[in-house]
């Protein structure tokens, strides 16, 4: 019997998902429930499993192709009957949050393919596609080029032996093996007798020619990327974005900190600066309850969300996630800091669940740690508006007429101005400002 495999509808009423991965190839047989296809939404990636036992007869699109809910996407032939339609596999995958690495072509099941746990297959150094070609973000790939290493020698951790970030960076501490890797320098020319005719006047040399003559490179855009890409334009293009700045003498806040790490640290949590911010803009969203809101544009109404899901942009190799903290104004320090590192983490090893990147109705997005002293983030459409945090450093500032040192940071808020106006959005961020200035106030609850 021949059986179509539709893709079915994985949630949140999506209209459509992007294929970015087959865990089988045409002709392979599998068992219902084997691992068959990663399919991606605008919020997460989810592992859909076979329906049926049977031999994959066809595969009906490439890794990369964006397919209708409902559409045929496989062909399986199982044992005796007539011809069926089912979608969907057996259970609703593993809903991981991160996409993986897509080969141009199929790959085969197990052949350093992600598990339904998020977990890969290490694999031997030079692990490459069907095209033989090393499987390596582009960032890694532009790395590899500035530092002159062979990827191919680079030991690949991820699905298909694909090349991270953490294994390029662990490569590069080795010394042996970026000897190996790096290409060996021509010997130098014998110096010229001393009887030598003067050198013919000195011209600037033409340009090495570049490696296969390749001046430039193309990456698809697709997976994460693309969804970032469309998610920024429909923010930008929708909402009416003005940003807010402001500069907060965060001394105390760092004195308190560092008091309290080590007991956080005690109980299992690094304890950073987040939780006091997630915390403090909680607090100044139930006063200024508009900027905790969205715009419902069919039916021309402002919808104000009476709790606080926050949701704080993620870093990952995969490209920026938002990670949602549900309820966060009714969390501890303690507890806030214990949520950050447990979706930081699972979102970077690809492991969050569906609902862990929906539902946020205000975002923060922190870029301290890496620098920079102001921003104007882009609106998490449909939300109001974003918070940005930037880094923290010394500053000479005047306080009671004398010059003193404070630790001081720069925090941006970007709002949509068709709901929130200027003053709104400057008494909100000075409510933010006052409680981190004196963050014994955010400590009124218990740790």
């Amino acid at each position: 019997m021949a059986l179509e495999f539709k893709l079915p509808d994985i949630g949140e009423g999506l209209a459509e998902g992007e294929i970015t991965r087959w865990l089988v190839v045409e002709g392979q047989s599998v068992k219902e429930n084997d691992p068959f296809v990663e399919v991606m939404t605008d919020k997460a990636t989810v592992e859909i499993t076979a329906p049926a036992t049977g031999k994959v007869a066809s595969i009906k699109f490439k890794a990369g192709t964006t397919v209708p809910v409902g559409t045929v996407i496989a062909v399986i032939e199982t044992a005796g009957g007539s011809a069926a339609t089912i979608s969907g596999g057996g259970g609703h995958g593993s809903g991981h949050a991160a996409a993986p690495a897509a080969p141009a072509a199929p790959v085969a099941a197990g052949a350093g393919a992600s598990n339904g746990h998020g977990s890969a297959v290490a694999v031997a150094a030079g692990g490459a596609g069907p095209s033989g070609r090393v499987l390596a973000a582009p960032a890694v790939r532009r790395r590899a080029r500035e530092l002159g290493i062979d990827l191919r020698s680079v030991p690949g951790t991820g699905p298909a032996g694909r090349v991270s970030r953490l294994d390029f960076e662990k490569f590069t501490q080795q010394p042996s093996a970026m000897s190996a890797a790096l290409p060996t320098a021509s010997a130098k020319p014998a110096p010229a007798p001393a009887s030598a005719p003067a050198p013919a006047p000195v011209r600037a040399p033409a340009p090495a020619a570049s490696v296969g003559g390749a001046t430039e490179e193309r990456v698809p855009l697709k997976g994460i990327r693309k969804r970032i890409a469309e998610r920024m334009q429909k923010s930008k293009r929708n909402a009416a974005h003005f940003t807010y700045v402001d500069e907060v003498d965060v001394t105390n806040l760092v004195d308190l900190r560092e008091s309290l790490k080590a007991s956080a640290q005690a109980q299992g949590v690094k304890l950073t600066y987040m939780p006091f911010i997630i915390q403090a803009t909680a607090a100044a969203l139930k006063i200024f309850p508009m900027l905790n809101s969205s715009l419902d544009e069919e039916k021309q109404e402002i919808v104000v969300k009476r709790f606080c899901h926050m949701g704080f942009a993620c870093d990952t190799e995969q490209g920026l996630m938002v990670p949602v903290i549900k309820d966060a104004d009714r969390r501890s320090i303690l507890n806030l800091g214990a949520a950050l590192q447990d979706l930081s983490s699972r979102a970077r090893e690809g492991k969050l669940a569906l609902d862990e990147v929906s539902g946020s109705t205000f975002t923060i997005t922190n870029a301290g740690n890496i620098g920079g002293i102001l921003a104007t983030p882009v609106i998490n459409y449909p939300e109001v508006a974003i918070l940005g945090v930037h880094k923290i450093a010394d500053r000479a500032v005047v306080r009671n007429g004398s010059i003193v040192i404070r630790k001081m940071m720069n925090l941006s808020v970007s709002i949509d101005h068709r709901i929130v106006d200027g003053a709104t959005g400057a008494r909100f961020m000075n409510e933010i400002i006052s409680l981190l200035e004196d963050p014994r106030r955010l400590l009124l609850g218990s740790l």
